[in-house]
């Protein structure tokens, strides 16, 4: 059984991570790698910390949980236990479970860290075999990497060339205790019905099939950045500001060349790959929708959308549209949505002026229904909602783009004009989007 530790070294020797997070589960397979780990720490004296995710899906969690403590105060790994709560709307317990465990994860997770998970070549083909089921392209059928960047860490998955069997032999040589989820075994799971009635016969009839799904996994994923590698020159320059993506130029590639890259567009977003069904729509309903329309499709996640000539993704965002708070000189306000803040400053070289701001009560909304501006330079007062078309604001930035009002007039647009009844030369309105979500 030492070639298991052999291969839990190798996995790590080239990452020199400042700190290992184990992903601890419970299962053998997490169980297996806190003894792998406990060997590992007291070989290279590292930081080492691990986190169960208690989903409170089952009667048992809160013993799984304690299970874990006891397990980890023998190693002397110190365990976090992370309580969360599952969103289905619109998705699987399978799919809400597992993003709620990533982002509980990664609150643990800084630059150069390392998280490990359990998953091994059972898991791989499992992975592979719904990707199958999907339809999936290379990108999908590349199933899990060994290695790959979570955020500014690095996911590593130590035990992906090892069988199951293997892992619980590994545990029972060691005598290892670990729990068993009864969810494990439903097969109304998709993966639990590949698990106990696809996979058994495969391996019967080939007993060396999830080698082959492993090679044919490494073979996508190759066959995948030779893609991004030949075509990333043409992504960037399709890229603006803000991360869109720049119609124009993907109007002058084949269709092909443009399904590939809108696919590495939404990739580098973080999004989910889109169906073939989706990437047609994208182009031809949203892409090429009518000048005059404001289409929208709707993703996991959040929306595609158009704006002068550029698609833009938009993240699923609350509406603010009632939200208002007042502001004072030389206040910081926290702005709703990680909107960032806003300040009036008082400066000698402003578009402001402090008299005329001082005449009237201050606030800022976001609803610029019924209001009318006047900004400095122009010959009229106009709606807003005319305003920001001629300013070039995209339609879903209309009611997130703050309104200074002074006694319910338009004072200002942060970062786009003044109006000229409060124009002068002593006061900035200043908008810090540092924490801003596009």
């Amino acid at each position: 059984m030492d070639s298991l530790y052999s291969l839990f070294v190798n996995a790590l020797a080239q990452s020199q991570p400042r700190k290992i997070v184990l992903a601890l589960s419970g299962g053998v397979d997490s169980r297996v790698l806190l003894d792998l780990l406990a060997q590992y720490q007291h070989d290279f004296d590292c930081h080492c910390l691990a986190v169960h995710v208690h989903h409170g899906l089952s009667q048992n969690a809160e013993s799984w949980a304690q299970q874990c403590q006891t397990w980890c105060q023998a190693a002397n790994i110190a365990l976090v236990v992370e309580r969360v709560e599952l969103s289905l709307t619109g998705r699987s317990i399978e799919e809400s479970a597992r993003e709620a465990r990533y982002l509980a994860l990664a609150k643990h997770l800084e630059a150069g860290d390392v998280l490990l998970t359990g998953q091994h070549s059972d898991d791989q083909l499992e992975t592979f075999l719904l990707a199958l089921k999907r339809g999936s392209g290379p990108k999908g059928l590349s199933a899990m990497a060994q290695q790959m960047p979570f955020g500014q860490a690095t996911i590593i998955r130590p035990l992906l060339r090892i069988s199951r069997s293997q892992i619980e032999a590994y545990a029972q040589d060691k005598h290892l205790v670990w729990v068993d989820d009864e969810s494990n075994q439903d097969i109304r799971f998709d993966r639990n019905f590949i698990r106990h009635q696809i996979s058994p016969l495969l391996q019967q009839r080939w007993p060396h099939f999830s080698q082959a799904v492993q090679r044919s996994s490494e073979l996508c994923a190759e066959q995948e950045a030779l893609l991004e590698e030949l075509l990333s020159d043409k992504l960037r320059q399709a890229m603006g500001k803000n991360q869109s993506l720049s119609i124009d130029c993907l109007s002058q590639h084949s269709e092909r060349v443009r399904g590939q890259l809108l696919r590495m567009w939404l990739s580098a977003l973080g999004q989910k790959m889109p169906s073939r069904d989706h990437l047609s729509k994208l182009w031809q309903q949203v892409a090429l929708a009518r000048e005059d329309a404001n289409p929208i499709l709707n993703l996991s996640g959040g929306q595609v959308r158009r704006s002068n000539g550029e698609l833009y993704w938009v993240e699923a965002a609350k509406d603010i549209s009632q939200w208002q708070h007042n502001i004072a000189l030389e206040q910081r306000l926290t702005l709703p949505e990680h909107l960032g803040s806003l300040q009036l400053i008082l400066t000698g070289s402003g578009q402001l002026s402090s008299d005329a701001l001082a005449r009237g009560s201050l606030e800022v909304i976001f609803n610029p229904e019924g209001l009318s501006a006047h900004p400095v330079g122009r010959r009229h007062s106009r709606k807003l909602k005319k305003l920001f078309q001629e300013y070039g604001v995209p339609s879903w930035l209309r009611r997130r783009t703050p309104i200074l009002l002074c006694d319910g007039e338009v004072a200002a647009i942060a970062d786009l004009f003044i109006d000229q009844r409060f124009a002068g030369q002593d006061c900035e309105l200043i908008w810090d989007r540092t924490a801003t979500v596009m």
